[in-house]
């Protein structure tokens, strides 16, 4: 910090000198004016701490150089001091006090009220000046900070559109394995070819299940989780879940079952979506982790009021336990309980990541009980919104589809394009099929269909200039009935299914989908119809 300046402004040098001397204690640095005018002059030029100046000086006096200061943006607030011999009534001390003057000081000066009044003025000046260059700091960390963050946010940017385009890469081919799979364990096969089928449709699921974690993972961290609220059944989720693993317990030999309180609400309201991935996720880890015994999965009432549960779900195994000192990493980024259990059991180490982080994100905790050799209970607890009145009786499960229900998909993947015609078949249903968005546009114009699925990505046309194409022809002709457009994609980021929804579409369904995906967005279809 440069050693503050004193403008002492008097037009007798040996007043001057008189008050160098007096001041020589001060780190200062001192600058002499001899008249008004040069007092003005040098304050244009040059930053000063304070100013001591005599009131009465030839050609300008005090009052009016002072005056003239407090005009200027730079010295409108210097602090300045009077001295004078011969100005000493009340009259004149309240004149200068008025005109700007932080004190007035009569001559003969007493030397320790002048030192006293500088030395205040001179730790304020030291204050005001390290704040500044406080807020010169801060201003240049600041702009650091922006420059860090744009260059984060490109990242970022840069980090979602390459694992977008690996999703939809990998997700092609993979919707056409397990497709295919799924398919040919409805046939008639033998029991040895049919085993082979089973691998290749679990080897995929796998694959299948660890872009869907990595996926995850990237949305939660880009802050694109969006969460549902929406009427459930607790006992419906656990006992799909239980459902969806039986298979894989009982191939381990191992028990799996659920225990769930009566005084659970039986319609409460949230993300069921998000709360069977968590349960998915700690299940399939609780069978992974357990060579015999059992798994079970647990709900039970913690407290109640009229408008909300809070609801305590735990998943129990007496499998091989975890050590106390590896408990606090199970819940990080791509971190396992040791490297053996990667090399032993697999995984992307995410899953536990993902189930806190969606636990947080519906206003939960999730943690774990557990000992090594005598298994592991990883609970969730939730407090849940209460269903008031009666549940909702909109929903639809499937229904007869009239022959006369017309089908157009528009898909460029031939494999893709067989899949799904399989699976309408088995359904008992008819497709009519196009390459690309203008031709299901044509099609659609020609004979209006009742349900397009329609592809994202295509030649020509893609599927959302598509979807905005039939959108605008039924406004134009003022449809009552518009067809119900279903987007069918590997892109499986928020911001591609807000794409579709604003182009038009109606629903998005991720490749690949299930088959009781598809048989729902074939009953809203038949919803709209209706």
């Amino acid at each position: 910090m440069e050693r503050p300046k004193i403008l002492i402004v008097d037009d007798l040098v040996q007043n001057l000198v008189s008050l160098e001397l007096l001041l020589a204690d001060f780190d200062v640095q001192f600058d002499r004016a001899t008249s008004g005018a040069e007092a003005l002059r040098k304050t244009l030029k040059e930053e000063y701490a304070m100013a001591i100046m005599d009131v009465q000086m030839p050609g300008m006096d005090g009052y009016e150089t002072l005056t003239l200061m407090r005009q200027r943006h730079k010295t409108r607030f210097l602090p300045v001091i009077f001295v004078s011999a011969i100005y000493q009534s009340d009259v004149y001390i309240i004149k200068g006090i008025e005109t700007g003057a932080v004190d007035f000081i009569p001559k003969p000066i007493i030397p320790e009220i002048l030192i006293g009044k500088v030395r205040v003025f001179l730790d304020l000046h030291r204050q005001k000046q390290e704040l500044k260059d406080l807020l010169e700091k801060l201003e240049h960390n600041n702009e650091e900070l922006e420059v860090q963050r744009k260059k984060a946010e490109e990242a970022t940017r840069a980090k979602a559109m390459f694992l977008a385009n690996m999703s939809h890469e990998i997700r092609t081919p993979l919707n056409g394995i397990i497709g295919i799979s799924k398919i040919l364990e409805k046939s008639e096969l033998p029991s040895d070819q049919k085993d082979l089928i089973q691998i290749i449709t679990n080897s995929g699921m796998n694959l299948l299940n660890i872009i869907n974690d990595l996926l995850d993972f990237t949305k939660i961290e880009a802050g694109q989780i969006e969460l549902e609220s929406i009427e459930f059944d607790m006992v419906e989720v656990v006992h799909n879940v239980v459902g969806l693993f039986r298979n894989l317990a009982e191939e381990k030999g191992l028990r799996l079952g659920s225990l769930l309180d009566s005084k659970i609400p039986r319609v409460l309201r949230g993300d069921p979506l998000r709360l069977s991935q968590i349960l998915n996720n700690l299940t399939n880890n609780a069978i992974k982790f357990t060579e015999k015994g059992e798994v079970c999965i647990s709900a039970e009432l913690v407290s109640r009021t009229e408008h909300e549960a809070a609801v305590l779900i735990k998943v129990t195994d007496t499998g091989i336990g975890i050590p106390p000192e590896s408990i606090g990493k199970l819940f990080r980024d791509f971190s396992q309980a040791d490297a053996s259990t990667t090399r032993r059991y697999g995984g992307t180490g995410l899953g536990l990541a993902i189930c806190k982080n969606l636990a947080t994100l519906m206003g939960g905790q999730i943690g774990v009980d557990s000992q090594p050799g005598a298994g592991s209970s990883f609970w969730v607890r939730l407090n849940l919104q209460v269903h008031q009145g009666n549940a909702d009786a909109g929903s639809v499960g499937e229904r007869s589809v009239p022959d006369s229900f017309r089908i157009l998909f528009a898909e460029d993947n031939l494999i893709n394009q067989k899949i799904t015609l399989m699976l309408l078949k088995q359904m008992g249903l008819r497709c009519d099929v196009v390459l690309n968005g203008e031709l299901a546009v044509e099609a659609h114009l020609k004979k209006p269909y009742d349900l397009i699925l329609m592809d994202m990505q295509m030649p020509v046309m893609d599927g959302m200039d598509a979807a905005r194409r039939i959108r605008e022809d039924e406004n134009a002709r003022n449809e009552k009935a518009p067809v119900y457009i279903a987007a069918v994609t590997a892109n499986a980021f928020v911001e591609d299914k807000q794409s579709c929804l604003d182009a038009g579409m109606d629903e998005f369904l991720v490749k690949p989908f299930k088959e009781s995906d598809l048989r729902t967005v074939i009953q809203n279809a038949l919803r709209r119809k209706k």
